[in-house]
């Protein structure tokens, strides 16, 4: 069976404990490679290997040849498409028709966009008075924060991590890369493309485990590391941050969600139902973005229940190779048992159950895949734990609203505050609305409509920096300020 090994300075390598783990195909079920298990030795070697790039031709590289290698980098995923295609797919189940159109152009886009964007970056200068009247000239230079270490969730495994890798590489930063273990491949594999578009060893470092009392713990605990990047649930930003708090690190966090919609009876309804089925049920619902709560004006509740369910009932549900699916597995079978605990809740607490509830029907050779089915709740009370917490599955539930206050209210209830969805005709509703959501990120008439130079994270709960544009630049890089005596 293929082994998936580290990439530390330049080389893949296995793990001197010899530990490895299973990578499963959440399609079948069935173990497709054997991962190594990283410890305290891989670690220190990548974080080492990271330091010395950041005193050798790294270091000393202009941006303008960073850049040039950065869109290399950029070439060599699209030249590649179909491995990393296959990879990703294979990692995480989803639909070939998807990962080809977003995670793997995406995964190659943050390399040329932030290489591109970093060779116009703006700083700053200030003339000022001095006592003798000669004058002084203030200006700011940037300057690259160090090693950065990478925790990159499962569910969009190229896309989330090009998009911390990226603008930490164009900043002149080296990283250590700590993938999800359900989706170790395409972060592995990216390290051959990094070598053959000339990027120095140690500037880009793979270690693969676990999270805690492994390569997670060890790495975000590693003081050789300057900052820490991380997108996931809440629990663990607030184990990272702990971490990150000895030695006085930096952290971005990209926390949990608990989305919600809002949809006026004076909406497009075409429009809000097709955005709404793709946030609640998108790569099987595993989506930080999605929308779990879906709060609809009384007047076109039922026609809204009604053609969502007939939606979700239309989705085909197949493997990553097959053209005509356009919904596959959930990452693995441990998730699969979160997501059906909060089905069987639903049930318990008296929710109408609209369509789905339970594990879909599959063919033999698909029958041990984590698959579930796409499914609508109505009738939950509010403080329904399918209703307040994070599920990260394929459903939603939805509840009627009677004024524009009860659904700022409802949206804003929750401690969380990563995305929101608003769907109006009403250009001065749309404005009033969107700047009362307590959210990182409102969408007017539309859902994951992303422009790359923009800010992105969440509010409260939901996580801690910005993202995106000059906001990702901000983070990966310190501001230095010159004085010069005229």
């Amino acid at each position: 069976m293929k082994e998936i090994r580290h990439f530390i300075n330049g080389e893949y390598v296995g793990s001197a404990s010899g530990k490895l783990f299973d990578n499963v195909d959440p399609a079948t079920g069935q173990p497709i490679a054997r991962v190594h298990e990283a410890g305290a030795a891989e670690v220190d070697a990548a974080v080492e290997a990271a330091r010395a790039a950041l005193k050798g031709p790294w270091g000393r590289m202009s941006v303008a040849e960073r850049s040039e290698i950065l869109h290399r980098v950029a070439d060599g995923i699209n030249a590649r498409f179909d491995e990393f295609l296959d990879a990703e797919c294979r990692d995480t189940g989803k639909p070939k028709s998807l990962a080809s159109h977003i995670d793997i152009p995406r995964g190659a886009a943050n390399f040329k966009v932030f290489a591109d964007l970093i060779r116009n970056v703006p700083t700053e200068a200030f003339e000022m008075a001095t006592p003798d009247g000669a004058g002084a000239l203030n200006y700011a230079v940037r300057r690259p924060k160090g090693v950065i270490g990478v925790i990159s969730p499962w569910n969009l495994p190229l896309l989330l991590m090009t998009w911390k890798v990226g603008p930490a590489l164009a900043c002149g930063n080296c990283v250590v890369v700590k993938p999800s273990e359900e989706t170790p491949s395409t972060t592995a594999l990216l390290g051959e493309v990094m070598n053959a578009a000339g990027v120095p060893p140690g500037v880009y470092n793979v270690v693969h485990g676990f999270g805690g009392d492994s390569a997670g713990a060890l790495l975000t605990a590693h003081p050789g590391v300057d900052a820490i990047t991380f997108t996931g649930e809440t629990g663990t930003g607030e184990t990272i941050m702990r971490a990150a708090a000895r030695g006085v690190r930096q952290v971005s966090l990209e926390l949990g969600g608990k989305n919600a919609g809002i949809v006026f009876a004076d909406c497009d309804l075409d429009k809000a139902i097709e955005g709404t089925l793709r946030s609640a049920f998108a790569n099987c619902g595993q989506v930080c973005l999605g929308t779990e709560r879906v709060y609809v004006e009384r007047p076109i509740f039922d026609e809204f229940v009604a053609r969502l369910k007939a939606g979700a009932e239309a989705l085909v549900i197949g493997e990553p190779n097959d053209p005509q699916a356009n919904f596959g597995p959930l990452v693995s079978l441990k998730h699969r048992e979160k997501v059906l605990s909060y089905y069987q809740k639903a049930a318990d607490e008296g929710a109408t159950l609209v369509t789905g509830g339970g594990v879909p029907q599959m063919p033999a050779h698909l029958a041990g895949g984590a698959w579930v089915q796409p499914t609508i709740w109505t009738g939950l009370p509010d403080d329904s734990a399918v209703v307040t917490e994070e599920i990260f599955g394929p459903c939603c539930h939805i509840r009627p609203f009677d004024t524009e206050e009860e659904a700022i209210a409802l949206a804003n209830s929750l401690p969380y505050g990563l995305a929101s969805a608003i769907w109006t005709e009403n250009a001065s509703r749309a404005h009033r609305v969107a700047g009362r959501i307590e959210a990182g990120i409102v969408w007017v008439n539309s859902w994951f409509l992303r422009d790359l130079r923009t800010a992105f994270g969440g509010a409260k709960q939901s996580g801690i920096g910005r993202e995106g544009g000059v906001h990702s630049l901000e983070f990966y890089t310190e501001l230095k300020n010159v004085c010069v005596k005229l």
